[in-house]
């Protein structure tokens, strides 16, 4: 056998190292895009992931709105509603031409244009006939405060910063809501029966389903219901007074207020 030259070695060596490196150096830079598109995917994906939560967070509002207060040639008349999901459950006038004959006409056409609020969900209802300013005043700021409940949504109840707890905690209360009615009490002029919404054990809302009918039995219906209403809300028992003029209609209605207390455990 003829043995390797020394020098023949070194040469191999040397050809062997400088491959090497000349591999190395072409690796590199291949694997340096891979390594920086995957550190320049990381923000695109943190991106869309905060895109995600910021996407969808519309809530329904509940809650009470008060129009403004509409000037009529008699009087201010300011209309409260009462929104749950987007619906009206309550409506009421908060302010009302007062004194004199306006007393009368307010105490006939307030309860109408409640219920008609209530119950077409706008402010396109019909005049009451010998209230035409009142009804007028009513229309206007019923309008006010359903353009004011659609613009107020963010801002829902008005804590902006509990906006999450806000709505657990309505719809918790409108869970605990609920509508109780009593039995209806036999009068000399007619059955009177009441019944009251509750949330939170306390009186919302009272309204009369029966009253004396037909005759003068109407004028004093729609003289003493809608007193009777506001000291039921107001007094949260069936403790209230009797409406002059209307002895009977105020005994039933207190005794069918106090069943439908019994009733919903108050």
């Amino acid at each position: 056998m003829r043995k390797s030259h020394p020098v023949r070695r070194v040469v191999l060596a040397t050809a062997a190292t400088v491959s090497g490196v000349v591999l190395l150096l072409s690796l590199k830079p291949a694997s340096d895009p891979a390594a920086a598109s995957a550190a320049g995917a990381a923000p695109q994906q943190t991106a869309a992931g905060q895109e995600a939560p910021q996407g969808g967070a519309a809530q329904a509002g509940s809650g009470t709105v008060t129009g403004d207060a509409a000037q009529t040639q008699y009087g201010a008349v300011q209309v409260r509603l009462t929104v749950s999901g987007g619906k009206i459950t309550k409506a009421e006038a908060v302010q009302a031409p007062k004194g004199g004959l306006s007393d009368q006409k307010t105490q006939l056409a307030v309860p109408k244009l409640n219920q008609e609020a209530v119950a077409a969900g706008s402010a396109d209802i019909d005049a009451v006939s010998g209230a035409t300013y009142t009804s007028e005043g009513y229309k206007k700021s019923l309008q006010s405060a359903l353009d004011r409940m659609k613009t107020s949504a963010p801002p829902a109840s008005g804590s902006s910063a509990s906006g999450s707890s806000a709505s657990g905690s309505s719809s918790s209360g409108s869970a605990q809501a609920r509508t109780v009615t009593g039995k209806a009490v036999r009068t000399q002029y007619g059955p009177v029966q009441v019944r009251i919404t509750v949330s939170g054990g306390k009186i919302t809302k009272a309204e009369a389903v029966q009253a004396p009918k037909g005759g003068l039995s109407d004028q004093k219906t729609q003289l003493a219901v809608p007193k009777l209403n506001q000291e039921a809300v107001a007094a949260g028992s069936a403790d209230i007074d009797a409406v002059s003029g209307a002895t009977y209609t105020s005994t039933g209605y207190r005794q069918s207020l106090q069943s439908a207390l019994d009733q919903a455990g108050g």
